[in-house]
């Protein structure tokens, strides 16, 4: 029997935990501190990476209003998040796949979705899940957690076709606690899938704290059971952001393997628009800690100092975003309602079962007059 007298496990941890201190780039008043990391972007790819930033925010807003007004359903609000969203999907090609969870709209949008199609997903119609071909992602998965099973899978597949591209999936704090994210990571570490997995820990999952979800004092040292190099950055800080996850992909490009990355980000609104009120379970104090690291403000600050931004251009970035939600939106009310006969079709591929069948022709019936 091991001679375990002068074993200190704690020590062990405490080893771990100690080498994921949090990379940044860009400070909370949008000044350089790590030079030496900062990405090859040109002025335009920041200008652009900017405007997507302030679009989506527009986005949110317009979101909410509408969810508010009847004429969207299931809504995710993503205000605080936007550098964690957009910066890492800027760092992919059209070729690689993105698979989202369901507060991660904006990546898929600005990777090709229609927006249209993304408010038919929030109402529940089965057109807002067919995406146009050659768009590479998948609908947002409802479920918490199981994007990342599928994502190993996608990388896989990737794998063996031999493609250059890599499958990308999120999910939240909460999600890290779930038992697919285990096994995802898992799966893609032991056949070194071109994955990249990331969990935008926004400190609540809905509205439970992320020290009482896990003893972990990082979520990301939890790649490392799974032999995932893994990172912890600053989720307000795009180019931190962007830095990171196009670090990544090169590596799976490259056949090393997939990687874990873990955001320190905030979310400004509430988990979803149904009911939830995030005033019952954070304090001002926490939400104006957080506002003062507004991803938009610290990038805008950034890019101003380097003569690349300014209000006139924020402003036509604002009203393009609210012409084309208009467009989108109207796109969306004039789609053709989903019929019940229709879901129904689209659930049994096969024989439905006898009680179904029932209701099935009720409703043919009544779709018919």
């Amino acid at each position: 029997m091991a001679n375990t007298t002068n074993l200190d496990p704690t020590k062990t941890l405490h080893e771990i935990e100690e080498k994921f201190e949090m990379f940044q780039i860009l400070n909370e008043e949008g000044k350089i501190v790590n030079e030496a990391a900062m990405p090859d972007l040109t002025d335009d790819e920041l200008v652009e990476l900017m405007s997507r930033m302030v679009y989506t925010r527009i986005l949110d807003q317009r979101s909410i209003s509408l969810n508010r007004q009847g004429r969207l359903g299931f809504y995710a609000p993503t205000a605080g998040q936007e550098a964690s969203q957009l910066a890492s999907q800027f760092a992919l090609e059209k070729e690689d796949w993105i698979l989202p969870g369901y507060r991660d709209v904006p990546q898929i949008v600005w990777h090709g979705l229609p927006l249209e199609k993304a408010f038919l997903f929030s109402r529940g119609h089965f057109v807002g899940n067919q995406v146009p071909e050659g768009v590479n992602v998948l609908a947002p998965q409802i479920i918490i957690g199981a994007q990342y099973i599928q994502t190993a899978g996608v990388a896989l597949g990737l794998q063996k076709r031999g493609e250059k591209a890599v499958a990308v999936t999120y999910t939240g704090d909460g999600g890290s606690s779930q038992g697919d994210f285990y096994e995802g990571i898992n799966f893609a570490g032991a056949f070194k899938s071109p994955a990249i997995f990331i969990v935008q820990n926004n400190q609540f999952a809905i509205s439970t704290p992320r020290e009482l979800q896990t003893a972990a004092k990082t979520i990301a040292q939890k790649g490392i059971a799974a032999g995932l190099p893994s990172v912890l950055v600053d989720g307000m800080d795009a180019l931190a952001v962007y830095a990171v996850t196009k670090q990544a992909r090169e590596r799976a490009i490259n056949g090393e393997g997939p990687t874990f990355i873990e955001t320190m980000c905030y979310r400004y609104g509430p988990h979803t628009m149904a009911g939830d009120d995030p005033t019952r379970y954070r304090t001002s104090d926490i939400d104006s800690e957080w506002a003062k690291k507004d991803p938009l403000v610290r990038f805008r600050k950034f890019l101003e100092d380097k003569g690349l931004w300014t209000e006139e251009k924020e402003n036509e970035v604002i009203e393009r975003a609210k012409e084309e939600i208009k467009v989108a939106i109207k796109k969306a009310d004039a789609t053709p309602k989903q019929k019940v006969t229709e879901l129904m079709d689209n659930m049994y591929k096969g024989d439905m079962p006898f009680n179904l069948k029932e209701q099935y022709e009720i409703y043919k019936e009544k779709e018919s007059k």
